[in-house]
């Protein structure tokens, strides 16, 4: 199915030559260099102007049944590729993809200027070349780099900075905030708010703690819709450069993670808690107040870790357990409900099934 015009910028057709630059690929012997293509498209819907790839052995029959007129592939894949369509082979064959689907889908560019109905403080500075879009408030003394795009009804607080070149979707809110060069934050991100800091009164009330701290995003750092990062209480919280999150993630006061972390959604990370860098936390995952999570460690769907994870280690369940052993637990509970000891003779409730 060809991309829809409508919601996503295209670009001209592209010649082999330039499509295989943007992958960083080099071109089969024979192949003609200035062969045109339009666009990109999946295996089973590609037409052959059309770009597709592989990098799971489950499609592979969609591979030899492809219409797609280029495809990237491993190299393990290479035979597969049927008469009709020229193969390039990738090493990281989706990568590769993912840059040609650039190439020919490029970010929309910043229309400069700022809409009538944007409040912009006197004293905001806004970088040369940025977009602020209707009804959004950008707060006294605000700093906006260059190039950067500001959507419609997004609040800045004052005195946030912004680095070059980043993207704020509709309805955002940032305050107490300093983000690098290239953030995006998606649709209801909500960055620097206060953290969820009190202490309960004799009186059975709540004292809310100042939250004085602030929130420190780093280069490049992607937030997903309605995900929110509250800013530190006495410290700051502080997301690594390259850090992801997806929708719905919610990261508490003075969190502070290192650099390339992935966080799914719906996961949560509670106040004061350190990871490493290139640290992974599965959809629904929930960590408690103070832990450190070592570089590079892995943190499993729904898990609930409420002990320090060491680098490189892979945990799963409620309470967390390193992987082998939940997988060990899950497999005993399940001969236990089926009435079976250990070494999986009849235990006393498979025998009093029987008699």
């Amino acid at each position: 199915m060809a991309t829809d015009p409508r919601f996503f910028t295209t670009a001209e057709p592209q010649d082999l030559a330039s499509i295989a630059a943007a992958a960083g690929l080099a071109l089969p012997p024979g192949a003609d260099a200035g062969a045109q293509f339009t666009g990109v498209g999946s295996l089973a819907g590609a037409a052959p102007t059309e770009v597709s790839f592989l990098d799971n052995r489950r499609y592979r029959d969609a591979l030899r049944a492809t219409r797609a007129g280029l495809v990237l592939v491993p190299p393990a894949f290479a035979s597969d590729v049927p008469a009709g369509s020229l193969g390039l082979v990738a090493p990281q064959a989706y990568l590769g993809f993912i840059r040609i689907a650039r190439l020919f889908h490029p970010e929309p560019a910043p229309q400069p200027g700022i809409h009538p109905s944007a409040v912009v403080a006197p004293d905001a500075v806004v970088g040369e070349g940025t977009e602020i879009g209707p009804c959004a408030v950008i707060g006294a003394a605000a700093r906006i780099g260059a190039r950067c795009i500001i959507g419609p009804h997004v609040v800045i607080g004052p005195g946030v900075e912004i680095g070059d070149d980043c993207r704020l979707h509709p309805h955002c809110s940032v305050s107490h905030a300093v983000l690098g060069r290239g953030v995006v934050l998606h649709p209801g991100a909500r960055i620097g708010q206060e953290g969820f800091g009190f202490v309960p009164t004799p009186e059975g009330r709540f004292e809310t703690a100042p939250q004085l701290g602030r929130v420190i995003l780093g280069e490049a750092v992607e937030v997903g819709a309605n995900s929110c990062i509250d800013r530190g209480g006495q410290e700051d919280t502080v997301i690594g450069p390259g850090t992801r999150l997806d929708n719905l993630v919610q990261v508490g006061h003075n969190v502070r993670t290192g650099r390339g972390c992935i966080l799914v959604a719906q996961s949560g990370i509670s106040g004061s808690t350190v990871l490493g860098d290139y640290v992974a936390v599965a959809a629904q995952a929930g960590l408690t107040g103070h832990l450190d999570i070592g570089s590079k460690a892995r943190i499993g769907a729904q898990a609930g870790v409420i002990n320090d994870v060491p680098p490189g280690a892979d945990v799963l369940g409620s309470p967390a357990w390193p992987i082998r052993e939940t997988w060990r637990a899950i497999a005993a509970l399940k001969r236990l409900a089926a009435g079976k000891d250990a070494d999986g003779t009849a235990g006393r409730a498979g025998a009093a099934k029987t008699e």
